[in-house]
């Protein structure tokens, strides 16, 4: 009886361990892939930024590219999820692909490390991309979610009809990814911060009147 009281409460702290050990590895490789790059970050590092056994990566992700698409599906999903949470679908069009251009271009500023993600996958040719059937379903539902904008917004008179979704999509993404991912060029070249509040206040304003003026009947 007593081995079988001390066997069964100890599998709850194994399993508490084992989340938090696979957590720390994942929150320890986002920052490092983010900086580095896939080519760049080291599993030893990420192991020892994680204070976990470097024997634990490899039996959680396979592989350092097991990891990395790890990292990438989360990114992706995360944005995806909280673009979800805008519940767009309950503002009349207008006033929804004016939050959703807000979103994203606040999304990229608070989490500077997607954008270096997606710059390292894009140096990859995508192909981590390509084997992640789950990033696929969620955008899928964000191109739905915009096509269906636009469909409400054309009934009622206020967008014009014919307008892409995906095409749209990009477009949204562009105005705010380009900006930032040159933003240390930018300022160069400019001569002006592209970083100080007034100058990410103005940009947030010409993107969303951009994006209005695009899709506006």
């Amino acid at each position: 009886m007593t081995g079988e009281r001390n066997e069964k409460p100890g599998r709850k702290p194994r399993i508490r361990d084992a989340k938090a050990t696979k957590a720390r590895i994942l929150e320890a490789a986002k920052k490092e892939f983010a900086k580095k790059g896939l080519g760049g970050a080291r599993v030893d590092d990420i192991a020892e930024k994680a204070k976990a056994n470097k024997r634990m990566i490899y039996h959680y992700f396979e592989s350092k590219e097991g990891l990395f698409q790890t990292i990438l599906e989360e990114a992706y999903l995360d944005i995806r999820n909280a673009e979800q949470k805008l519940h767009l679908e309950d503002l009349d069009p207008k006033a929804a692909l004016e939050k959703l251009v807000r979103f994203t271009w606040e999304y990229y500023l608070k989490n500077p490390e997607f954008l270096t993600l997606v710059n390292s996958e894009n140096l990859h040719r995508a192909k981590h991309l390509k084997k992640s059937e789950i990033v696929k379903v969620s955008s899928r539902k964000l191109v739905n979610l915009v096509s269906s904008i636009l469909e409400r917004g054309v009934k009622a008179g206020v967008l014009r009809d014919g307008i892409d979704p995906v095409q749209l999509n990009i477009t949204i993404a562009a105005v705010g990814y380009y900006y930032l991912t040159n933003r240390f060029t930018g300022s160069i070249i400019y001569e002006r911060d592209l970083m100080a509040k007034d100058a990410l206040e103005q940009r947030i304003q010409f993107n969303i009147d951009t994006i209005m003026r695009l899709v506006a009947a």
